[in-house]
């Protein structure tokens, strides 16, 4: 079958259309602090603004747990929105009942409004599946047409991702359809040599990404708090530093699998040790096999890759075609402990091919370090559907929609 585009739905001018966004930004205090999913959620609404639908936008924003929770309202993402569309964007502080019915029957063409979060609505989330369909049941009234466009979501079987297109007519917008396009090049067709980058702190995150990409890439580099399994599966101990004992067996099975299939696994040679998890903790390099013995003791935590690592991964990256980042190599938020991330950051934005920023933690380092979203190939929105993509698994937010 095939993904159900915007040229599916026709003309949408004067019709009302149900845009699911992916508008989860973190906040603080009520700002923004990184817009991205706001900014490409903009040109699926450019589009249809352009063509006259009356756009009502849906999204979820945060874990509020099924209660209207100030903290996660969407209003000062509407805000924003509206700023980007340089446009009147209207807020409701309500996603269903009569207040929203009227909103949206009193929209002209070309008028955008944003409904409240959808997890002010516990059924939204429902393991139930009459739950969420009865809600998604409340939604579809709102509109003529749906366009799902909030790619972070696909992999969840929720009301407004799952449900709501079964019950319009619906396609995919130009956001998913851009994902898609980069992660089939990722796994049918990438450009060699193929390298992709693993941070973050749990290799246990990671394992069906691991499992499904070595037999398609050249070289896997291992850094972030993962590293700390695989350098204890070679043997080496690793202070206090993150470990999952649980996974030792599993991770020096891939590194096996890795051999036999002549993938080069690179893991660190030396790390960034502190006595303690703090911005301001003593820190130092050590060798990545000789932590439990640096001059900060036994309980020494290893916090990032160490410069001579990090050179060896700016070197590798650079010279690949193809690259797939997810996870920081270390705790960026903390300047010490800041430089791995930042080095693959800029190696990556030297890639002569498709260098891509998979989403999540590693989009919010790149922007918090300094980088800018159109250095990079591509910066992905999925976060966790882009790796359930990769690992292989079905995505039900997209089989709705013929993919």
């Amino acid at each position: 079958m095939t993904l159900r585009t915007l040229e599916s739905l026709g003309s949408t001018s004067g019709k009302r259309v149900i845009v699911r966004c992916d508008l989860n930004v973190p906040l603080k205090d009520g700002v923004i602090t990184d817009d991205g999913r706001v900014r490409a959620s903009v040109g699926t609404l450019q589009s249809l603004v352009a063509d006259g639908a009356r756009v009502v936008v849906v999204s979820h924003l945060g874990r509020p747990d099924g209660e209207p929770v100030a903290e996660y309202s969407l209003r000062p993402v509407a805000e924003r929105l509206g700023e980007l569309l340089d446009a009147d964007v209207s807020f409701l502080p309500s996603t269903v009942g009569d207040e929203a019915e009227e909103a949206v029957a009193g929209l002209a063409d070309g008028q955008v409004v944003v409904l409240e979060n959808l997890r002010f609505s516990p059924a939204e989330t429902s393991k139930d599946a009459d739950e969420r369909r009865a809600f998604a049941e409340q939604l579809a009234a709102h509109g003529d047409l749906f366009v799902s466009d909030g790619f972070g979501v696909v992999h969840r079987e929720q009301a407004s991702v799952y449900e709501l297109p079964q019950l319009l007519p619906s396609a995919a917008g130009s956001l998913i359809e851009s994902e898609l396009a980069v992660l089939e090049k990722l796994t049918e067709t990438p450009e060699r040599p193929y390298t992709v980058v693993l941070g973050g702190s749990k290799v246990s995150d990671k394992l069906g990404v691991i499992e499904h990409l070595l037999p398609r890439v050249d070289s896997l580099l291992v850094g972030g708090g993962m590293l700390f399994t695989f350098l204890a599966a070679q043997g080496h101990a690793v202070g206090g530093s993150l470990l999952e004992k649980d996974q030792i067996e599993r991770v020096q099975g891939y590194l096996a699998d890795a051999a036999d299939r002549g993938v080069q696994i690179v893991l660190p040679t030396d790390v960034v040790v502190a006595s303690a998890f703090s911005a301001d903790a003593d820190h130092a390099v050590v060798p990545a096999d000789g932590i439990e013995t640096s001059d900060l003791g036994e309980g020494a935590i290893g916090l990032d890759i160490g410069p001579d690592t990090a050179a060896r991964f700016a070197e590798i990256v650079a010279a690949s075609k193809t690259v797939f980042w997810n996870g920081p190599m270390g705790v960026f938020e903390f300047d010490a402990f800041a430089h791995g991330t930042k080095t693959v950051a800029d190696a990556l934005t030297r890639v002569d091919g498709l260098g891509v920023v998979g989403g999540g933690d590693s989009a919010a380092a790149v922007r918090a370090l300094g980088f800018d979203d159109d250095q990079f190939g591509h910066i992905s929105t999925g976060g966790g559907a882009s790796l359930e993509f990769l690992e292989g698994k079905r995505l039900p937010g997209l089989e709705v929609l013929g993919w």
